[in-house]
């Protein structure tokens, strides 16, 4: 009883702070609301400089701390990235989560004369997914190696990647070379049924 009686508690606590954002930022924030005690705010990227300002000095909100920026590739939509910046403040034990869209072309406003260490995070979501944050004056691959072709965590990107990299005992060096998959030696076996309707189709 006690527990539910807190959590009802700290559901009025979010939905409260739901309602005052929507009063500090009025107009330019697209959805908010609470789910599973997290504030989730949907916005634009022209005005998430703004968005994210006003939660970080607003005195009733503080949301000081920049925890995460995590990005999730959907290929089938016209906008396939959706970054989410992930806040918590400390003085109010509350988090956030604002959420926008982009694609490969448009470009995200970097943050981080905002939250300095946004720096970072920034050239990850760059670096393996390729959206790119106008203003860091880092922006560069952080994780991958050097030369790396390509942003090996969008769903398009192929599992075997397009180069190899290993040490070379003739060269004596690391070299680079193209991925090669030979099919000569691989054994396809089918079942019946699918040799069925695999001779099927072919006829067809």
């Amino acid at each position: 009883m006690l527990v539910t009686t807190h959590l009802k508690q700290l559901t009025w606590v979010f939905k409260a702070t739901a309602h005052l954002i929507k009063t500090v930022i009025p107009g330019i924030i697209g959805k908010i609301y609470v789910m599973e005690n997290i504030i989730i705010i949907k916005t634009y990227g022209a005005v998430l400089r703004v968005v994210l300002l006003a939660l970080k000095q607003h005195s009733l909100l503080a949301f000081s701390q920049l925890i995460d920026i995590a990005a999730e590739d959907t290929p089938k939509h016209k906008k396939r990235f959706r970054v989410n910046y992930i806040l918590s403040s400390l003085l109010y034990n509350t988090k956030i989560i604002v959420s926008t869209l982009t694609d490969e072309i448009t470009y995200l406003p970097s943050i981080t004369n905002i939250f300095p260490s946004a720096g970072w995070l920034e050239r990850e979501a760059w670096d393996l997914l390729g959206i790119y944050f106008h203003g860091n004056a880092e922006m560069r691959r952080i994780l991958t190696d050097y030369g790396f072709s390509g942003h090996p965590l969008r769903k398009d990107f192929p599992m075997t990647g397009f180069n190899e990299v290993y040490y070379s005992l003739d060269k004596k060096r690391i070299v680079t070379v193209p991925v090669e998959l030979a099919q000569e030696y691989r054994i396809f076996t089918l079942n019946k049924k699918l040799k069925n309707i695999f001779t099927f189709v072919t006829k067809k």
